[in-house]
């Protein structure tokens, strides 16, 4: 028997916990004999002194162990991606089509949006019908007969992780990487992906604000990957800035299949196909990156990547019909227009600050029980290193509320900076690639 308070004391001043430890803390807590403000103070030494790789390997498998695994046949060797989220981030509604097209089978178990970051099942929800609950029975069945399911993590999967993140979320540990490496890693083993690409977003709009912390954490999933038999592939994109031009729910989804009908969307269509190429190279449907590419553009341009989005769709119990008329999906009753104060070039854009901006109109949520309005959201057709002119309307806002529209409005205006002398030599590149 263990003794809870010498555990957490063990932890406070950074010793290494042992795997029986680790797990009598996690099994204590699901199982209710642990109180919250224990945790909490367990996760709070954490956050102070981090842990060895071997500790969160064990915090991995003590969640893991907490409730069931899904097991596919070897030779499907099934590849997953994971986000670690950004404003504007719908690159799962472009890229899993493309890639399940290709041949790939993806099982996917993704989260809701909480603060600045959206959520791919709240997107996904956005379209009418569509149901991301599913037994992990028909989750499995889905993905070997059609190849792709994007749902919500069930009751019986990684319960440990569901209970102690939502924990984590009210007491400030969110930015601990041993607790976002466990939580991560252990949801996208037990869903049965043999191979995982990680998208790590880096940037003033991303959890990771610099470079050295996002290798400091790609190192430890890759590292944890391994040690559970898993392929794990880092490609750092950059988040200083929204992805693509919509940000909200359903007119992201919008934008995904207007992509996937062949729209150009310069940041969307690089960070789509670089995880793309990575995700086929390591199940060796493709033995190179030009062959992958070659891949990806046939499907795009035959409208098989389309069509494998609306057979999702049609099987998750929604209306596939959205791929065909966007007009189906949510929309809110007021269009208000964003209109440059300033001219010159634009230098900065505070995707955190415009993702909490529209909270207020119900596009995010503050907690998992705020509701949301799925028609909510903003355009914004500018990027970094664009032109701007006064009196120009560079995008518009989305809400049912007008009041509540005009203060997202200046709060847009306000977290976007312009110089205005563009300097010389500026030649006009848009859509610079960062990271």
């Amino acid at each position: 028997m263990y003794n809870v308070v010498e555990i957490i004391l063990k932890k406070r001043t950074g010793e290494e916990l042992t795997k029986e430890e680790i797990s009598y803390m996690v099994q204590g807590y699901i199982s209710g004999k642990l109180p919250d403000y224990q945790m909490s103070a367990f996760l709070m030494a954490i956050y102070f002194k981090g842990m060895s790789k071997d500790e969160i390997v064990n915090l991995t498998r003590s969640y893991i162990e907490s409730g069931t695994r899904i097991v596919f046949p070897e030779e499907l060797n099934t590849v997953d991606k994971h986000s670690t989220g950004g404003v504007g981030d719908k690159i799962t509604m472009t890229l899993a089509p493309i890639v399940a097209a290709c041949g790939a089978y993806i099982p996917m178990i993704s989260g809701r949006g909480l603060g600045h970051t959206g959520g791919t099942l709240d997107k996904l929800e956005s379209i009418p019908g569509f149901n991301t609950f599913m037994s992990e029975e028909d989750f499995k069945n889905n993905v070997i007969r059609h190849k792709l399911a994007i749902i919500a993590q069930s009751t019986t999967l990684v319960p440990a992780d569901k209970k102690i993140y939502a924990l984590r979320d009210v007491t400030g540990t969110v930015e601990s990487l041993p607790l976002i490496c466990a939580s991560i890693m252990s949801k996208k083993i037990a869903e049965g992906a043999s191979n995982l690409v990680i998208d790590l977003k880096v940037g003033s709009g991303a959890f990771m604000k610099n470079m050295s912390l996002a290798t400091d954490l790609a190192e430890l999933l890759i590292y944890t990957g391994e040690r559970f038999g898993q392929k794990v592939r880092v490609v750092y994109t950059e988040m200083d800035s929204p992805i693509g031009y919509a940000i909200g729910n359903a007119i992201e989804i919008k934008e995904s299949i207007e992509y996937l009908q062949g729209k150009l969307i310069p940041d969307v269509d690089r960070i789509t196909k670089q995880l793309a190429v990575q995700m086929l190279l390591l199940t060796g449907i493709v033995s190179n990156e030009e062959q992958a590419l070659i891949k990806i553009e046939d499907v795009l341009k035959s409208g098989k990547a389309l069509e494998q989005f609306g057979k999702m769709i049609k099987l998750q119990g929604g209306d596939e019909k959205v791929i065909t008329d966007t007009s189906l999906l949510p929309q809110s009753e007021n269009v208000l227009k964003l209109i440059s104060l300033k001219s010159g070039l634009i230098k900065h854009i505070n995707s955190q600050k415009i993702g909490y901006a529209l909270i207020h109109i119900g596009a995010g949520r503050t907690t998992l029980e705020s509701k949301l309005d799925m028609g909510a959201g903003a355009y914004l057709y500018k990027k970094i290193g664009d032109k701007i002119s006064a009196g120009e309307q560079f995008g518009e806002v989305h809400c049912a509320d007008v009041a509540k529209g005009e203060l997202v409005v200046k709060e847009i205006l306000d977290s976007i900076s312009i110089l205005r002398s563009i300097p010389s030599g500026w030649c006009g590149v848009q859509n610079p690639e960062g990271v």
